[in-house]
């Protein structure tokens, strides 16, 4: 098919269907939005995988008679766990926090804050502070070397506070991917459905052309090109949603967590890649169902 009559067509088509094609526009947009959400959740939890990689640690506290008497872990109740825990494979460093400098640093913590001014040194225990060259095995190798050991309260992994965030980011990956899956069904019968009603209302069109000799792929390439650039624009609307999210509500709402370092800021060129691959994505699925529309339901 010439150019020319392509792009007349498929102006024609979109014309006459003006309001079936903003519905698959906007459904298509919704659609690809929560996919790209996903993605974008999906990156996240790798930046933080990796944030937390080498700076989380396993502490040690120290029952409440260590930590009372000994300040400097001088004593050999708490100079023997230290030595156990320097020997363990896969440990790079002990380090040793008393009461004093756990209040402190607690009040640091909650400076503002009524907790702060109720806390007192002796509810704080003195703390072993593990830094691991091994996160997996130095992690088992340190609490292997503690555990049952006299003036040993307890010992607190650091990637098990980090687990309950993967947990609540991965429930919100899961929703959105959940969300994206019921929306692209829809998004498909209406597509279909728009394919159909277009067909239908240019069956006289396409009963002359067929008689003048034009092909299969020739009468359905408008209808084709019609989806597609439907499903192109859906995207790229999806696209502009991201990135209006991003600095709208994602950046106002982790803004104190990103700069404390607390997790990695949602970075605009990550957006920007996703806002990109939705619009051939969207123009893709979007030709795909129109094409098995044709071939299924429409004989044109």
């Amino acid at each position: 098919m010439r150019p020319a009559l392509l792009t007349r067509e498929v102006s024609s088509g979109l014309r006459r269907n003006v309001t079936m094609t903003v519905a698959m526009v906007l459904t298509t947009a919704v659609t690809l939005m929560s996919v790209g959400a996903g993605l974008l959740v999906l990156r996240t939890i790798d930046d933080i995988s990796a944030l937390y990689t080498n700076r989380l640690e396993i502490q040690v506290a120290l029952t409440p008679d260590v930590s009372e008497t000994d300040p400097d872990c001088s004593g050999p109740t708490c100079a023997s766990v230290r030595s156990a825990l320097e020997a363990a494979p896969g440990v790079g460093s002990v380090s040793f926090e008393s009461q004093e400098q756990a209040w402190t640093r607690f009040r640091e913590l909650f400076a503002g804050q009524s907790v702060a001014d109720v806390a007192r040194p002796q509810s704080l225990p003195a703390t072993l502070r593990v830094t691991l060259t091994d996160q997996q095995a130095g992690a088992a190798a340190a609490r292997a070397a503690v555990e049952g050991r006299p003036g040993v309260r307890g010992v607190i992994d650091q990637r098990d506070v980090v687990g309950t965030l993967f947990d609540f980011l991965n429930g919100v990956r899961n929703v959105a991917f959940a969300l994206a899956v019921v929306q692209a069904l829809a998004a498909v019968l209406l597509i279909s459905n728009t394919v159909q009603v277009s067909a239908f209302m240019r069956r006289t069109e396409v009963g002359v052309m067929r008689l003048v000799g034009a092909t299969r792929w020739t009468t359905q390439l408008p209808f084709l090109v019609e989806a597609a650039i439907a499903g192109a624009v859906g995207g790229a609307l999806a696209g502009i949603g991201l990135v209006a999210a991003k600095y709208a509500v994602v950046d106002d709402l982790f803004a104190a967590m990103g700069q404390a370092g607390v997790i990695p800021p949602v970075r605009i060129t990550d957006v920007l890649v996703v806002s990109a691959l939705l619009v051939p994505t969207g123009a893709l699925v979007a030709g795909i169902t129109g094409y098995v529309t044709l071939r299924a339901y429409v004989k044109v």
